[in-house]
């Protein structure tokens, strides 16, 4: 059974994953905007994922006889300066999950619950993933600079991404 502590800890990251799905979808709505149905399509790919990690979430909570208690979603950003930006930001708030899942897997550690710390390593593993994955995007932003020719390979190339690739 889940302690209180751990179980609030793995509630607000159950909620943190579903702003992550809100997020991600209100980027690709914007990439629409633009668009670009490559950036478009990768965000909507992202957004599914989040919404499968924060299903993990609840499934394991309520595997180890926890109680999920789902929060309000805060209204996501929908508007950034470039598409060059809004991957920024997506790196940053990845890095922001990867940080709250480790403080978890500590709190897990801390508290000798080892059912969650073996649970949260996929998570760790997929942080590792996702941040590496879209710091290379940004990355090539960074490499096309504002050609547009370089933004129209890109949004091409992340049109390649696949539900298959997304998890």
């Amino acid at each position: 059974m889940l302690s209180k502590e751990m179980e609030s800890a793995l509630n607000d990251q159950l909620n943190k994953e579903m702003f992550s799905a809100y997020l991600y979808l209100s980027m690709a709505a914007y990439f629409e905007d633009k668009n670009l149905p490559g950036m478009a399509s990768w965000m909507r790919l992202q957004s599914d994922e989040e919404y499968l990690h924060a299903t993990k979430f609840y499934d394991f909570i309520v595997k180890a006889r926890g109680r999920v208690k789902l929060k309000g979603i805060d209204e996501p950003k929908f508007e950034w300066d470039s598409p060059r930006q809004a991957f920024e930001e997506a790196f940053a708030h990845e890095q922001f999950i990867t940080k709250s899942i480790n403080e978890i897997a500590d709190l897990a550690v801390k508290n000798n619950d080892h059912a969650t710390n073996t649970f949260l390593q996929w998570f760790v593993d997929e942080q590792l993933e996702e941040e590496a994955t879209v710091e290379n995007i940004v990355e090539s932003f960074k490499l096309i600079a504002d050609q547009p020719a370089g933004l129209f390979m890109l949004d091409r190339e992340l049109a390649q991404r696949n539900s298959s690739s997304s998890e």
